[in-house]
């Protein structure tokens, strides 16, 4: 049975962290594929990028990284300070480099006044 990350992560343990990520039912992430033919180099580079990226958006660290032929490991560092450092809003604009904001986050962000007072 999974455990939920709250139970797993402890900062106050240990800031690093290795993960890792395997694809199902033989598939590949990169790499020649012996079975179809196809080569899956190409997507060696899109991980890199990806990983480069969501480092930039969260206080997280990338210590090292391995890109194989059906999987991934990865040395995570939690940098809990930086994180502690941002404000709400600094929050907020990082989330929504990655995903859409709810409505009410587009709002307060414009500033507009909230709707609850408004309803009739």
């Amino acid at each position: 049975m999974p455990t939920p990350r709250k139970n797993q992560v402890c900062l106050d343990s240990t800031p690093y962290y290795h993960c890792i990520s395997r694809c199902v039912r033989c598939a590949f992430l990169c790499g020649n594929d012996e079975f179809s033919g196809q080569n899956y180099e190409h997507r060696k580079q899109w991980v890199v990028d990806k990983l480069a990226e969501l480092a930039g958006v969260f206080s997280i660290d990338v210590c090292a990284y391995a890109v194989m032929s059906n999987h991934y490991h990865l040395v995570l560092h939690i940098n809990q300070p930086q994180a502690l450092a941002w404000s709400d809003g600094e929050v907020i604009e990082r989330w929504t480099l990655l995903f859409k904001a709810p409505l009410l986050i587009d709002r307060m962000r414009k500033g507009e006044k909230s709707m609850g007072s408004n309803i009739d």
